[in-house]
């Protein structure tokens, strides 16, 4: 992140690094919606945001993945480093009200830290070019995208080339819920054992219960039958 607002703030980076995550339900929707399938072949950085994957790799490669890498922790880093780096962000995303306060939290968390825009994810189509003239008149250097899978990671795709000038567009699905809404995240041993889609169902079971029931068999067909890694 540092690298690349470095470059991008002296003129070497043409268009923002789109840094997405990976977990089941991104799985399932990459061999069923077309469109989001284009954008995550576009993306630049794709991570485990989900510790069954990890797991996954543990049973079935020579070479795991070490870890996962939550953006709910992630932030945490990349905030502290923002203070350090004067590195400026932009929230955009979530119900209304809830960037705002996301930011608030990590202000207090960071000191110094530089949130220079927030904004709910409640816009249309045409309104994409006028949110993309904000973004950058606020000089932000990275964009965190809450809007879900898969509108997140079409949105930062369509729309990287109107955001030049800023370093990273990354996407964070629920992460400004988790921090300004204080959402509750799995207890730590859950999280370890790849089972926080559990916790967060047993939260949101409306919501969630249909989706996780739907894609979780899907997902581990699709690791299983097509997964492969590199040499």
């Amino acid at each position: 992140m540092a690298n690349d607002v470095a470059a991008a703030r002296a003129g070497e980076l043409a268009v923002p690094r789109v840094i997405v995550s990976s977990n089941g339900f991104v799985i399932a929707q990459y061999h069923r919606n077309s469109e989001f399938r284009a954008a995550m072949n576009a993306v630049d950085l794709i991570d485990a945001d989900g510790m069954p994957l990890v797991l996954f790799t543990r049973v079935f490669w020579k070479h795991p993945l070490p870890e996962r890498l939550a953006t709910t922790d992630f932030i945490h880093d990349a905030s502290a480093r923002a203070v350090r780096d004067g590195t400026k962000f932009y929230f955009l995303g979530g119900r209304p009200g809830i960037a705002d306060a996301a930011a608030e939290t990590l202000r207090a968390l960071y000191p110094g830290l530089q949130i220079v825009g927030t904004r709910n994810g409640y816009f249309s189509l045409e309104d994409e070019a006028a949110v993309c003239d904000e973004i950058r008149a606020s000089g932000a250097d990275v964009l965190w995208v809450g809007m879900g899978t898969p509108r997140q990671e079409i949105f930062a795709i369509r729309c990287r080339a109107q955001l030049g000038g800023l370093g990273w567009i990354r996407t964070c699905g629920g992460l400004f819920d988790h921090i300004g809404a204080h959402v509750p995240r799995a207890p730590m041993w859950m999280q370890n054992v790849g089972l926080e889609w559990l916790h967060r169902t047993m939260i949101e079971p409306r919501r969630l219960a249909p989706r996780y029931l739907s894609t979780n068999v899907s997902a581990l067909y699709h690791l299983i039958s097509k997964s492969r890694e590199r040499p």
